[in-house]
């Protein structure tokens, strides 16, 4: 195979990330596509294994969950980073503060006198149908007024140019260790790049974590006792529950670790006694934390995790009943709702969205299956969709059947022209692959946004499904300041 040859690449009608026209890098992505249209096969195949043995050697794995089967595999990496230049991202940036302020009021206004709601801009029956409003969670006050401690938005952009938010994942987001890992790895197989300072820093995101969570400790004077409470090790992201655990230094701990005491604080269980807890990153669903509250069942919680929570006696992030907002029915009224709590217009647009709930909204999505991505409100993953131009006259019946007896339950948007970015495939060959971002959003006494975020990438051809449960991959994500020395 000859070397790279940027003049053959096209992407067919789609906003590309690093090349504008066939043979014409971004100004973002010059130095990128010259150091790899350097390289030879032989070399290009060099790099591509050296990340498959920095992968294999850092152990760094995600869980796919396969006909009853729990199956351990090597995180699908592309050495093809995806590029963002600083000024475009200073300007995501202020949109993700923004949003994530904005939710974060709408949350805490669900939870105390629902004046959005009164106000007639979010309709009561949304609230009602609501699988995520949590009533146990109804006068709780959290520090800082602050629910959904990280969040997760989900970036697309379309055709012509435009950053999308496609969704926000408010209750237990994952995937910022793979952010972290992909930098650590691209560093190991291009080192020489980064030597130019123009490609900013990721690496401190941990120390970012651990300063929000501790800024929510209930004893703000003393040293505060931070733990991750995991499911344990059979959950699909239990590699990046221990990986953030080890990297803030803090205790990775699983719901027969803590006790509630008749003080109804927490504390966790150690060879020498008994330690106080201050504040749980909990990578717990709701419904499992506190089998007194919830699941009466659950072996994942710790038995009166609510009471001691509700009277301020430890922290949890994300703050249980944060997930009412984590609804692609309430995602519709996300721009109302910046507007409403903050007197601003949203700097980052919304994909326009047609509400089954609403007749007008319904009658146009039966009749458009065809052309439209429908997805049910409170599903994550990538499952239970419809991508309608990709579907068969079987799923789009069985679609409007679901539609039809609970349409509250899904809502419809276009089908985007996902942007791509050139990805090495199996034949050593650039072509373009789907791609989506997502940053992460960490909200405490202050809000700060990951540079960039993860860059998730659909490794088959022609193929929108990013997640790599349905077999997507990802690429490091560089946010690159052409100023930079």
């Amino acid at each position: 195979m000859s070397k790279v040859n940027w003049d053959d690449y096209t992407s067919k009608g789609f906003y590309d990330e690093l090349i504008k026209a066939p043979g014409q890098p971004r100004p973002e992505a010059e130095l990128l596509c010259q150091y790899l249209a350097n390289l030879d096969a032989r070399e290009l195949s060099e790099h591509k294994t050296a990340a498959e043995v920095a992968i294999q050697l850092m152990g760094i794995t995600f869980t796919v969950y396969t006909e009853g089967n729990m199956i351990d595999r090597a995180w699908p990496f592309d050495i093809v980073p995806r590029i963002i230049p600083l000024a475009e991202w200073q300007k995501t940036d202020a949109g993700l503060k923004q949003r994530v302020q904005a939710l974060n009021m709408f949350i805490d206004d669900l939870y105390h006198d629902q004046k959005i709601v009164k106000d007639g801009v979010v309709p009561r029956e949304v609230l009602a149908q609501s699988v995520n409003f949590r009533p146990q969670c109804v006068g709780i006050s959290t520090p800082h007024n602050v629910w959904a401690h990280i969040c997760g938005s989900d970036l697309v952009r379309d055709k012509d140019g435009t950053l999308y938010v496609l969704e926000d994942n408010l209750r237990v987001p994952s995937g910022v260790s793979y952010m972290l890992e992909n930098r650590n790895v691209t560093k190991r197989v291009m080192p020489d790049l980064f030597a130019t300072g123009q490609i900013q820093p990721v690496d401190d995101y941990t120390a970012q974590l651990y300063d929000m969570l501790a800024s929510l400790s209930p004893r703000p004077g003393d040293d505060p006792c931070i733990v991750i409470l995991t499911p344990g090790i059979y959950n699909s992201a239990y590699y990046e529950h221990s990986y953030l655990a080890q990297q803030m230094g803090v205790q990775l701990v699983e719901g027969t670790d803590l006790v509630v005491g008749d003080d109804d604080c927490v504390y966790m269980r150690r060879i020498d006694g008994l330690a106080r807890v201050d504040v749980i990153y909990r990578r717990v669903d709701d419904m499992f934390i506190d089998p007194e509250v919830f699941n009466p069942e659950s072996m994942l919680g710790v038995h009166g995790l609510m009471r001691a929570w509700r009277k301020g006696n430890v922290a949890l992030a994300n703050a249980p009943g944060a997930g009412v907002a984590d609804d692609k029915v309430i995602y519709a009224f996300v721009p109302k709702i910046i507007e409403y709590y903050l007197g601003e217009q949203p700097l980052l647009p919304n994909v326009p969205s047609y509400l089954c709930m609403f007749e007008d909204d319904r009658k146009y999505v039966l009749d458009n299956l065809d052309k439209l991505v429908v997805k049910p409100a409170n599903e994550s993953g990538g499952y239970g969709m419809l991508i309608g131009p990709h579907s068969t006259k079987k799923e789009r019946e069985t679609f409007a059947e679901l539609i039809k007896a609970n349409p509250r339950n899904y809502m419809a948007q276009p089908t985007l022209s996902l942007s791509t970015s050139p990805t090495l495939c199996g034949n050593n060959q650039m072509e373009p692959r789907h791609v989506d971002l997502r940053p992460f959003i960490l909200s405490g006494e202050s809000t700060w946004v990951t540079t960039g975020g993860l860059t998730r990438v659909a490794l088959t051809k022609g193929s929108l499904v990013v997640n790599s449960s349905q077999g997507g991959g990802s690429k490091d994500t560089w946010i690159v300041d052409l100023a930079g020395n």
